[in-house]
């Protein structure tokens, strides 16, 4: 599978550039204060769909040639890039197929038919996906879009710390949260030709907490099905992510299920935007690592707002593992 370049990134940005928006940068006054560091917040969940995903999705769809085009596209997904590619399908009028397990939230399924976009449900493992997938693609031909795997993805992705690095000048870090691993390959791409000296952390739940034991190890260590608040995050890295990962992250941090959800309350409180717990954990890690940010000028990319309103995880999530 072909690694990206930055060259990508830049033919991306302007496919892409008609069907997304370009995310304001928020700064909170109380957060600086709380976490001793300067914190400059790229809000993907004002992004069209609600999530930073919709850029990979849109460069994916547009970019496919008028005969790949009508065979449609189809993924698997938890949630945001499901929802993103039914978006960027339903712009070029094509149709989409994605599997998700049944336990994804139903907020982001709504979205997903909202935009379009055709459900099919699996158990909530990556194995299950996989093979409730594979059997997809056989019966529809339609062109695979990995949530992350795939250099068009990523590139699409890419374009967001792009933005941040044209909006905030000076950043020592920038910190994202990471699951498969598309938003910190993209965040990688980026900064390692635009700004290479500033630090790359990968921000993960203890519960599901694969990149962080993949990163020590030297090799990828997939788990099939954790469990955790954050649900976005549960999918294990792949080889084009793991490229990016080991070559140019500095360091893979993790929070507990109630720092997560603190961090959550906390952004909604203070900051008053939506965001979903995925968003939370690199303001989670954050807050648990001090030491690591104190006084120098962090990018924190909230990857997503598509919430369940009705589920708040502050009065639904059971926080201790049992």
């Amino acid at each position: 599978m072909t690694v990206p370049t930055f060259d990508d990134v830049v033919a991306a940005h302007e496919r892409i550039r008609p069907y997304i928006h370009h995310t304001p940068v928020l700064t909170s006054s109380y957060l600086d204060e709380l976490t001793g560091a300067h914190l400059f917040f790229k809000c993907e969940n004002f992004q069209k769909a609600g999530a930073f995903k919709v850029r990979g999705a849109s460069n994916a769809v547009f970019g496919l040639s008028e005969a790949m085009a009508k065979r449609g596209v189809a993924t698997h997904s938890s949630g945001n890039h499901a929802l993103s590619l039914s978006y960027a399908a339903g712009r070029r009028g094509i149709p989409c197929t994605v599997v998700m397990p049944h336990t994804a939230p139903q907020a982001k399924k709504d979205a997903v038919r909202g935009y379009g976009g055709k459900i099919i449900e699996c158990e909530p493992s990556t194995s299950s996906r996989e093979a409730t997938f594979a059997e997809v693609v056989a019966q529809t031909g339609a062109e695979f879009v990995h949530p992350y795997n795939d250099s068009r993805v990523i590139a699409g992705q890419a374009t967001c710390s792009r933005e941040l690095l044209r909006q905030v000048d000076g950043l020592d870090a920038v910190v994202a949260p990471i699951g498969g691993g598309g938003m910190i390959s993209g965040t990688c791409l980026s900064l390692s030709t635009l700004a290479p000296g500033i630090q790359i952390y990968a921000a993960e739940p203890d519960q599901a907490d694969d990149a962080a034991r993949s990163f020590r190890a030297g090799h990828i260590i997939a788990d099939d099905a954790p469990v955790t608040v954050a649900d976005g995050l549960k999918v294990p890295l792949k080889e084009l992510t793991w490229h990016f990962v080991q070559n140019f992250v500095t360091d893979v941090l993790t929070a507990s299920e109630d720092e997560i959800v603190e961090a959550m309350k906390l952004i909604w409180k203070r900051m008053k935007i939506v965001m979903e717990p995925s968003s939370a954990v690199p303001l989670a890690t954050i807050l648990r690592n001090p030491d690591v940010f104190r006084g120098k000028r962090i990018g924190v990319i909230i990857t997503g707002g598509n919430v369940d309103l009705d589920h708040l995880p502050w009065n639904q999530w059971p926080r201790r593992p049992s």
